[in-house]
């Protein structure tokens, strides 16, 4: 859902967890893959055909 453009608070919503919880996620993922920024992380899902 980061890949795709949503907010955090929108994920929040969508997933019924609280905009913190996402961003600890959001947070953990960006670290293990060594990536900086959601536009990294959106190259990554593209290029792995992960987005709908």
């Amino acid at each position: 859902m980061i890949a795709s453009g949503h907010t955090v608070s929108e994920i929040g919503n969508s997933l019924s967890l609280s905009v913190k919880t996402i961003s600890t996620y959001r947070t953990r993922i960006l670290d293990k893959m060594k990536m900086k920024q959601n536009a990294e992380l959106t190259h990554y899902a593209i290029k792995h055909q992960l987005l709908d």
